[in-house]
Order: C-alpha cells, then structure tokens, then sequence
C-alpha cells in the first residue's frame, strides 16, 4: 500500500507540504512525487535506516530531570522540511539586521545607555536585571559583538509568514544537531540531493573559526582559542566536543586553565601557553568564582580579571544575557529603528507584559489563547499554553504569575505551521520551529537553514528535544 496525499490528515494549521486542497505545494512537487511513491514498508526501512545511522555515529544528548539524567539518542525525522531560496534570502536579511540591533543594545546598555534614556523601555528592566552585570560598564568590544553568537527562534504562522519568537544570545545550543542531522540524510537519500539543489550547510564550523579569530583583542594572526565547557555530564557536551574537533581547537574545563597576572593560561605537558579567545560554553555566574557563584568549580578564577584588562576574549561576552530576556524582546523593533534607522524585516509576536496591569488584565481575560512564559528560562521550561489548562490548573496559574508579574510575559498562542512527520507507519502533520544561528564578527554569517525542531505528540507545539521534541533537516532550494 502507498502513501496517498488526498488521505493525509490536513490541521488548520498551515502545512508546508499539502495546500488546503491536497495538493503538493509547487516547489515541493518534486520530493512530494518521490514520497507517494513510496509504500509504507518502505517509510518504515527509511525510519529504520536513520536510526541506524543515528546509533552509528554516535549523535546523543543527556536531558536532565527529577529522577536524575539520561542518555538519548538524538532524534530525526527522515522528512526534510524545505524553504525557498527567494523566500530565506528575506529571513536571512531580516536575522542579520535584528542581531545588529540587539549587539548595539547591549554594547549601549554597558555605556551611554542612550536607548534606556529614550523613554521606548521602562530602564530598571534592564539594570535591574540578574544578567546585567554591573562589571561589564564602560566595556567597549571589537565590531561591537557581544553576542557573537545567537541562534533565533523563528515560527510560520497560519498564513505562512515567518515571525520571531524569541532570540538566544546566551550561550545558544543544537547547531551540531543541524550539521550532523545533514550528515545523516546524506547517508540515508545520497541521490535526492544532487537533484533537488540542496544547498550546503558544512562551512559553519570555518565562519565560527572566522568569528573567533575576530573576537580576539590580540593581533597575533593565530591567536589560541580553546572551548570551555563544563564537562561530560552537560546536556550538550556532544556539541562542545563535536564543534571543538570540527574547528581544530582545544576543549578544556576550567580546570585546564589558569589565571596569572590577568592573563588566561591553559596548562600543557610542555607547560603554559598563552588563551586569547575562549568559546565558553558555561553561564555568566559560573564563569569566574571572583565574580559569579563563588563556589563555582567549572569556571576559572579571575577570568574576568583577564577579561576587563583585554587580554582574553570571552565568546560569547559576559553580560549578553540582558538582551536574551522574553520581556526585552518585545523592544526590538524599536532597537532597529532607534541603533539602524530601519524598519523591522522580520516581525515579532504580540508580547504582553504582566507587570503592566492593564495588560495583566487582558491576559487574563484571554488566558485560554494565551502562552505564559517566564523572561529568562530556556528549554521550553515554565511555559503554560492556556487552551491545555483546565479551571483548576488556570487559577493555579494566575496564582502564580501573581506572585511575580514582573518574571513572566505572555504571547497569543500561534498556530505554528506544520510539515508531515513519520510517526508508527505513515506521515502525519507536526508543528515545528526553526532556530538558525547567526555569527557576529567583522561580518555577519547566517546559516543556510538552521535546526527545525518537530513536536512529535499530536496536536503539541512543545518542540525542544528535551520535552520530548525532535528534529528535521532543513533544506534551502532554489525552486
């Protein structure tokens, strides 16, 4: 038996594959052919073939809960989601002149503070702010990037726009994900490839290299760079250890580095040798135990000593995370037209304010449409989607968000489009996201696609691979 598209089970949702009438869309006509044409046997060696290339190479990730952490194998659907050339060239620009704005931010927000001072944001926002880290005033950083690396979440609405959900400037995960799942579908669909024009993905870890060297204050023409990571037990340990490999740097934790006379030194056999540059993959407070959790033991001591004296580059920079905050978000249109003298490419999501009681007010009303989320989790952690809550579960929430109205904001819930996942043994419409990452050095780099996360359940918009999420490779078509 074959697959049919006149069966598939449409959504209301937008699908990026079937038009209302059960038709193929025109630039997926070609995949779509080769799709039903396919039995459900032969669905099922495809599911099979991925797994296995996924089991053979190694690609897992750790996720962490009550019961203590767990091993998992990553998880891909073998469907690739495709995008026009014409229409990611748009997307492309729109990410690259947001990351601009949101650099000039922060760089700002650490000196004249012109933007706090124009009256578009409510200022203790910001500096009252857990991530606004007072030692970072009066820091000035090479090509004003603070966020040299960010990865934003971008969704389809039911039209089949793109919109910005949310921007990732801390310490922003899953781009090895992106590259090994394009490793994978290599393996398991080699000549589909070579006929759609599908266009490559594989230069990322040379632009990060280029946007390392970038970052560095020193003028040596190769500066040593290492990753700092916190180790095995980290839920993306595996990207750390794959990134590092992929560039040719060293992967460290801290205690392999040492601080003398405000210089970072990582300790070899043949002795010291001089860090320039260090890509950390550790949040702010576990940085340096001087500054941060003073019993942090993953961090180095007097690292940010080393970093205010300019005699290493953090990448990315302390202090980043106040621009990586759902409520400062909401500004970011006004950050484009204030630092660029430009109108947003890429819109954003309708943010509501909950320490604005007004707009407190009206979320409440609607709280059935409505997403509640607190500002500075990732991860897909502390979000309440109104239409799964029932009364019981809904007084328990405003209950909540009355507590500390000023931690949480909320959206209006988004029919994010969908794209047909193999789920048991036929294809069935799951919502998904895409999170591409942008690199910010002398130029700026966005990878062709990026990490389209799937919600495996039915009916779920909950995407991140940690509640139960997976993955598709993302193809760029010139159509």
């Amino acid at each position: 038996m074959k697959l049919s598209w006149s069966k598939y089970e449409l959504s209301k949702s937008y699908d990026e594959y079937i038009t209302p009438k059960r038709t193929v869309r025109g630039h997926l006509r070609k995949i779509g052919n080769f799709f039903e044409s396919l039995s459900f046997n032969d669905l099922q060696e495809l599911d099979s073939a991925t797994k296995s290339a996924i089991k053979s190479m190694g690609i897992n990730f750790r996720v962490y809960s009550d019961e203590g952490s767990e091993e998992r194998t990553w998880p891909l659907d073998f469907i690739p989601r495709i995008i026009k050339k014409s229409e990611w060239n748009i997307v492309e620009k729109g990410l690259k002149q947001r990351t601009k704005a949101l650099n000039y931010f922060i760089e700002d927000c650490y000196n004249e503070q012109s933007f706090l001072n124009s009256g578009f944001i409510n200022k203790s926002l910001i500096t009252k702010s857990k991530y606004f880290l007072k030692f970072c005033k009066g820091t000035k950083l090479p090509n004003k990037s603070w966020a040299h690396i960010s990865g934003s979440d971008l969704i389809k609405d039911i039209n089949g726009d793109f919109h910005v959900l949310e921007d990732n400037l801390r310490v922003p995960s899953g781009v090895s994900y992106m590259l090994e799942n394009r490793y994978v579908m290599k393996r398991v669909f080699p000549d589909l490839f070579s006929h759609y024009g599908v266009s490559k993905i594989d230069e990322y870890p040379t632009k990060l290299y280029e946007c390392l060297l970038d970052a560095s204050f020193s003028k040596l023409k190769n500066p040593e760079i290492v990753l700092l990571t916190p180790g095995i037990y980290n839920s993306a340990y595996y990207e750390h250890s794959y990134l590092a490999q992929q560039m040719g740097i060293d992967l460290v934790q801290g205690s392999d580095l040492i601080v003398k006379k405000n210089i970072v030194y990582k300790k070899t056999i043949e002795g010291l040798k001089k860090v320039d540059v260090i890509y950390r993959r550790i949040d702010d407070d576990y940085l340096d135990p001087e500054v941060g959790n003073p019993f942090s033991v993953i961090g180095v001591k007097g690292l940010i000593r080393a970093w205010k004296s300019k005699n290493v580059s953090i990448v990315n920079a302390p202090g980043c995370g106040i621009a990586d905050d759902k409520a400062v978000y909401s500004f970011v249109p006004e950050m484009i037209n204030f630092y660029l003298k430009e109108e947003p490419i890429l819109p954003n999501i309708k943010t509501f304010m909950l320490s604005n009681k007004e707009e407190r007010d009206y979320v409440f009303e609607n709280i059935k449409q409505m997403v509640t989320k607190p500002v500075a989790e990732s991860g897909g952690y502390g979000i309440s989607i109104g239409k799964n809550l029932n009364e019981k579960e809904i007084l328990k929430l405003k209950k909540l968000l009355m507590k500390d109205p000023k931690n949480y904001v909320a959206q209006p819930l988004i029919d994010l489009s969908t794209s047909p996942t193999f789920r048991r043994d036929s294809l069935f419409p799951r919502h998904l996201d895409l999170r591409p990452f942008i690199l910010s050095g002398k130029q700026t780099y966005v990878t062709v696609g990026g990490l389209t996360r799937v919600a495996l359940k039915r009916g779920s918009t909950v995407v991140n691979s940690s509640q139960g999420g997976g993955s598709k490779d993302t193809w760029i078509v010139d159509a």
